[in-house]
């Protein structure tokens, strides 16, 4: 069983991020590539004692990078926008920015 912490990865800072945070009450993270949706809503709502209304996820796979004649990729990783259901507060997780 993934701990909460092991599940969600971290929070995702963009401006379409927080748009959708503002907008649709909607929360982005990366979470884990193997982390189903029961798991990701799990999570959440453990972790900032929320209900979550539904989630979506997406896979990205990682890109090259080269350096100098050096080639390799990055990372596949994993997106989340998990909705929050009607009258929940909104957590905050970011400060000063």
């Amino acid at each position: 069983m993934p701990t909460t912490y092991t599940v969600i990865r971290r929070p995702l800072i963009t401006e379409r991020a927080l748009g959708a945070k503002e907008t649709e009450d909607t929360l982005v993270f990366e979470v884990a590539p193997k982390a189903t949706k029961n798991q990701i809503k799990q999570a959440v709502e453990a972790l900032f004692k929320v209900k979550v209304s539904t989630v979506r996820t997406a896979n990205y796979p990682g890109k090259e990078r080269r350096r100098g004649r050096f080639a390799g990729y990055r990372p596949d990783w994993k997106k989340a926008y998990v909705r929050l259901q009607a009258g929940e507060k909104m957590p905050e997780y970011i400060d000063n920015l």
